[in-house]
Protein backbone atom coordinates (compact mmCIF):
# COMPACT_ATOMS: atom_id res chain seq x y z
CA UNK A 1 0.00 0.00 0.00
CA UNK A 2 1.37 3.42 -0.99
CA UNK A 3 1.46 5.93 1.87
CA UNK A 4 -0.57 9.09 1.47
CA UNK A 5 2.54 11.18 2.15
CA UNK A 6 6.20 10.34 2.08
CA UNK A 7 8.40 11.70 4.90
CA UNK A 8 9.35 14.83 2.92
CA UNK A 9 5.70 15.59 2.09
CA UNK A 10 4.87 15.20 5.78
CA UNK A 11 7.67 17.58 6.85
CA UNK A 12 6.53 20.19 4.33
CA UNK A 13 2.81 19.99 5.15
CA UNK A 14 3.30 19.95 8.90
CA UNK A 15 6.07 22.54 8.88
CA UNK A 16 4.49 25.20 6.69
CA UNK A 17 1.06 25.42 8.31
CA UNK A 18 0.63 28.76 9.97
CA UNK A 19 3.50 30.65 8.46
CA UNK A 20 6.00 31.19 5.70
CA UNK A 21 8.95 33.57 5.90
CA UNK A 22 8.71 36.89 4.11
CA UNK A 23 12.36 37.25 3.15
CA UNK A 24 14.47 37.62 0.03
CA UNK A 25 14.84 33.81 -0.17
CA UNK A 26 11.74 32.42 1.57
CA UNK A 27 12.10 28.86 0.24
CA UNK A 28 15.73 28.76 1.35
CA UNK A 29 14.85 30.07 4.80
CA UNK A 30 11.78 27.84 5.24
CA UNK A 31 13.71 24.85 3.90
CA UNK A 32 16.52 25.44 6.38
CA UNK A 33 14.03 25.43 9.27
CA UNK A 34 12.60 22.13 7.97
CA UNK A 35 15.95 20.46 7.29
CA UNK A 36 15.52 20.73 3.51
CA UNK A 37 17.43 22.57 0.84
CA UNK A 38 15.77 25.41 -1.07
CA UNK A 39 15.44 23.19 -4.15
CA UNK A 40 14.01 20.29 -2.16
CA UNK A 41 11.34 22.53 -0.69
CA UNK A 42 10.42 24.09 -4.05
CA UNK A 43 10.26 20.65 -5.69
CA UNK A 44 8.29 19.23 -2.76
CA UNK A 45 5.67 21.97 -2.79
CA UNK A 46 5.35 21.70 -6.57
CA UNK A 47 4.90 17.92 -6.26
CA UNK A 48 2.22 18.31 -3.56
CA UNK A 49 0.24 20.73 -5.73
CA UNK A 50 0.67 18.71 -8.95
CA UNK A 51 -0.50 15.50 -7.28
CA UNK A 52 -3.47 17.23 -5.67
CA UNK A 53 -2.30 16.63 -2.10
CA UNK A 54 -2.42 20.42 -1.73
CA UNK A 55 -5.11 22.31 -3.60
CA UNK A 56 -3.06 25.49 -3.61
CA UNK A 57 0.07 27.03 -2.17
CA UNK A 58 0.22 30.78 -1.88
CA UNK A 59 -0.53 33.78 0.27
CA UNK A 60 -3.88 34.39 1.86
CA UNK A 61 -4.43 38.14 1.61
CA UNK A 62 -6.64 40.04 4.00
CA UNK A 63 -8.69 41.82 1.35
CA UNK A 64 -10.42 44.07 3.88
CA UNK A 65 -7.15 45.41 5.27
CA UNK A 66 -6.11 46.14 1.69
CA UNK A 67 -9.29 48.18 1.10
CA UNK A 68 -11.32 45.42 -0.54
CA UNK A 69 -13.91 42.99 0.70
CA UNK A 70 -14.81 39.29 0.91
CA UNK A 71 -18.11 37.47 0.87
CA UNK A 72 -19.07 33.84 1.44
CA UNK A 73 -21.46 32.69 -1.27
CA UNK A 74 -23.52 29.59 -1.95
CA UNK A 75 -25.53 28.22 -4.83
CA UNK A 76 -28.04 25.43 -5.38
CA UNK A 77 -26.63 23.76 -8.48
CA UNK A 78 -28.40 20.88 -10.24
CA UNK A 79 -26.09 17.85 -9.90
CA UNK A 80 -25.93 17.32 -13.66
CA UNK A 81 -24.64 20.90 -14.09
CA UNK A 82 -22.27 20.97 -11.13
CA UNK A 83 -18.98 20.58 -13.03
CA UNK A 84 -19.95 23.08 -15.72
CA UNK A 85 -21.14 25.66 -13.18
CA UNK A 86 -17.99 25.13 -11.08
CA UNK A 87 -15.90 25.92 -14.17
CA UNK A 88 -17.92 29.09 -14.80
CA UNK A 89 -17.63 30.23 -11.19
CA UNK A 90 -13.94 29.37 -10.92
CA UNK A 91 -13.17 31.31 -14.11
CA UNK A 92 -13.55 34.50 -12.08
CA UNK A 93 -10.21 35.52 -10.56
CA UNK A 94 -12.06 36.88 -7.54
CA UNK A 95 -13.34 33.39 -6.59
CA UNK A 96 -11.49 31.15 -4.18
CA UNK A 97 -12.24 28.20 -1.94
CA UNK A 98 -14.96 26.64 -4.09
CA UNK A 99 -16.27 23.47 -2.45
CA UNK A 100 -19.09 21.01 -3.06
CA UNK A 101 -21.31 20.27 -0.07
CA UNK A 102 -24.04 17.71 0.56
CA UNK A 103 -26.82 20.22 1.09
CA UNK A 104 -29.52 22.00 -0.91
CA UNK A 105 -26.93 24.77 -1.30
CA UNK A 106 -24.29 22.43 -2.70
CA UNK A 107 -21.67 24.90 -3.99
CA UNK A 108 -19.89 27.22 -1.55
CA UNK A 109 -17.20 29.72 -2.49
CA UNK A 110 -15.62 32.99 -1.45
CA UNK A 111 -15.47 36.14 -3.55
CA UNK A 112 -12.54 38.43 -2.68
CA UNK A 113 -12.38 41.77 -4.42
CA UNK A 114 -10.16 44.84 -4.52
CA UNK A 115 -13.16 47.13 -4.20
CA UNK A 116 -16.15 46.33 -1.96
CA UNK A 117 -18.63 47.01 -4.79
CA UNK A 118 -16.95 44.33 -6.91
CA UNK A 119 -18.50 41.63 -4.71
CA UNK A 120 -21.95 42.48 -6.06
CA UNK A 121 -20.62 42.86 -9.62
CA UNK A 122 -18.98 39.42 -9.61
CA UNK A 123 -21.98 37.72 -7.95
CA UNK A 124 -24.37 39.32 -10.45
CA UNK A 125 -22.16 38.24 -13.36
CA UNK A 126 -22.09 34.66 -12.06
CA UNK A 127 -25.88 34.71 -11.76
CA UNK A 128 -26.21 35.96 -15.36
CA UNK A 129 -23.76 33.35 -16.67
CA UNK A 130 -25.23 30.39 -14.79
CA UNK A 131 -28.87 31.52 -14.49
CA UNK A 132 -28.69 30.43 -10.83
CA UNK A 133 -29.03 32.49 -7.66
CA UNK A 134 -25.85 33.35 -5.77
CA UNK A 135 -26.70 33.63 -2.08
CA UNK A 136 -24.44 36.25 -0.51
CA UNK A 137 -23.43 35.91 3.12
CA UNK A 138 -21.26 38.91 3.93
CA UNK A 139 -19.15 38.80 7.03
CA UNK A 140 -20.63 40.78 9.90
CA UNK A 141 -18.12 39.71 12.52
CA UNK A 142 -14.74 38.01 12.35
CA UNK A 143 -13.58 35.11 14.45
CA UNK A 144 -10.06 33.70 14.39
CA UNK A 145 -9.87 29.94 14.73
CA UNK A 146 -6.42 28.38 14.74
CA UNK A 147 -6.47 25.14 12.80
CA UNK A 148 -3.69 22.70 12.04
CA UNK A 149 -3.84 19.29 10.43
CA UNK A 150 -0.89 17.06 11.22
CA UNK A 151 -0.17 14.36 8.64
Amino acid sequence: MTPICDPTDRVIINGLQGGFPVTHRPFRDAGHALGLSEGELIDGVQHLVETGRLSRFGPLWNAERLGGNVCLCAMAVPPERFEAVAAQVNAHIEVAHNYERTHALNMWFVISAERPEQIEEVAATIEAETRLVVYRMPKTREFHVGFRVEV
